[in-house]
Formats: C-alpha cells, structure tokens, sequence
C-alpha cells in the first residue's frame, strides 16, 4: 500500500490556523502517518479531544479551539489518516471502519490522555463514540455535535448524500463547506481544499460514505451498538449536545435519538442557523459547553 502526503507548502498561512502539525504514526512503524495538533497546557485539568469528520479536517475547529485554550484547556485534534496533514492512502480499500477507530484508540493511548472532553461531530462521533467504552477512566466529558450512532440503520438524508458523494470522484470540498455555511470567505473554503491537491488524494471522501454500517452485520454495526449500549447505562460522565439545526441529515429525528441514547444528556442547545458542519459555528458553542461544565474563564 502507497500513501500520497500533501506538500507542507499547501498549509502556509491557512487563515485562523496558527498551529504547527505534530505527527505520530498509530499503527505502528509501516503505518501511515497520522497529523495532530497539541495545544494548551500539557498538565491542563482538562483535554479537549476535537474529533472531524469527512471531507473536513481538524480546521473545522478552529473557531473553537482558542476558546478552549483560553480556559486553560490542552486541545488536541488530529486528523483522521486519509485527511488534513495525515497520510493519504491511494487505495479506497485501505479504509475500514475498525482500522480508523483502533488509530484512534491508538492515537489516544500513545498520548496517554487523561480527563478527556470528548468532542465530535460527523464521523468524529461514529468513531470518536466508540472510544469511552474502550477506556472509561480517560473521559469525563462530552460536547457532540451532528453525528450519530451507526448502528446499521440508514436515513433517507444520509442515503441521498451517499448516492452524491458517490456520483462525485473528485468531491470539491470547499465548495461544499461554503454551500453549508455561505459567508465562508474564499480563503477559508481554500483551506479545507488544501489537503488535496487533485483527485488522487481524495481515497478517504470516496471511501467514507460507503463505510457506514448498512445493515445489522457490516462492520462497526456491533461495535456501534456496544457504545449505545455504554452511553445508556455505564456513562457517568457530563455530557453537551448542540445542534446546527440546519443539517438535512442528522439535525432531527437521530439527534433526538442520540440524545436520548447518551445518559443524562440534557436537552440540546440549539443554533438554528447552524448546519451538518456545526463547528463552523463554533465559538458560541465552546463557549456554551465551558458554562455548562463550569469550566467558563472567570
């Protein structure tokens, strides 16, 4: 297997994105390597673990992340391999759900994080939501944000985005980000096209949609149920729901089930301008989940 990795060239001077890459390689040394930024105090009470989804990268929380820090938070966000400053594999085939989520569950243990604030959204939480069952003493938070549970039952929503995506070999990433959130300026919708120079890079965006679970046995079906399992009765934890309530897919009847799956999790707070991509919205919501962890700055 081949990796493509992006020239670093590509990511100089990205608006709202100060932050040097550091790199680990999570599934050992032939392993592809993994991107990953590491802000704030090391010794920080609190780790917030910023979790992306496809066809993003950790740049969708750039809007959060200063929030974070400035409440004395370690923020860490890689990206998913295949994406961002990661390693690209050429081959479709290599991507499967368990293998992204053991690089994760990898990824976390190799920076040993402890006091973890859990935060996802899109496929950041159909794998980022299997990880606490794996490892329950690491995390004591969670911000979630538009994703769900893939436990093998599709929506029509997400089954019209699959037949898109799949109609599209060379995804125009920024294009899509902009049309979800259109005051985007063009040199922000530029940073999220930058991880691909042209369409051979784009493995992961071809693949991504074909690996959520269709049905009770594909993979990550039962591992998806384990978790819903977990957050319902062994999650002790605090928990932060927002929605961007402009998301065609996830914004209603599976949030509302998420919700209800994650225990104690108390009613969502809302961004009705929101959309799928809600970090793009992102400080009010830091802000909004600081408060209600009582972790706001003084």
């Amino acid at each position: 297997m081949s990796f493509l990795r992006t020239p670093d060239s590509c990511f100089a001077g990205l608006p709202g994105w100060p932050y040097a890459a550091q790199y680990t390689q999570p599934l050992g040394a032939a392993g592809p390597r993994m991107a990953y930024i590491d802000e704030g105090p090391r010794d920080a009470a609190v780790t917030a673990l910023c979790l992306h989804g496809n066809p993003s990268w950790g740049y969708l929380y750039r809007q959060m992340i200063p929030v974070f820090t400035a409440a004395g938070l370690r923020v860490v966000a890689p990206d998913l391999i295949g994406f961002g400053q990661s390693d690209k594999p050429a081959d479709e085939s290599w991507h499967g759900f368990e293998l992204h989520r053991q690089s994760l569950l990898n990824f976390v243990e190799l920076l040993d994080s402890q006091r973890v604030m859990l935060v996802c959204q899109d496929w950041g939480g159909i794998f980022g939501l299997t990880l606490p069952m794996a490892a329950p003493a690491r995390y004591t938070r969670l911000l979630v944000m538009n994703t769900t549970l893939a436990t093998g039952t599709l929506t029509d929503g997400f089954r019209q985005w699959r037949d898109y995506s799949n109609s599209q070999p060379d995804l125009a990433v920024g294009k899509l980000l902009r049309r979800g959130r259109p005051d985007m300026n063009g040199a922000e919708a530029a940073a999220y096209d930058a991880p691909f120079p042209d369409a051979s890079y784009k493995a992961a965006l071809r693949a991504f949609p074909n690996l959520v679970p269709d049905g009770g046995d594909a993979p990550g079906a039962a591992l998806s149920r384990e978790a819903a399992d977990f957050w319902q009765q062994r999650w002790t934890g605090d928990s932060f729901m927002a929605i961007g309530e402009q998301d065609p897919v996830l914004a209603g009847a599976p949030m509302q089930a998420l919700q209800q799956t994650i225990r104690g999790c108390p009613p969502p707070w809302r961004v009705p301008e929101g959309g799928h991509f809600l970090p793009e919205w992102g400080a009010p919501v830091a802000r909004a989940a600081l408060q209600h962890f009582g972790l706001a700055p003084p």
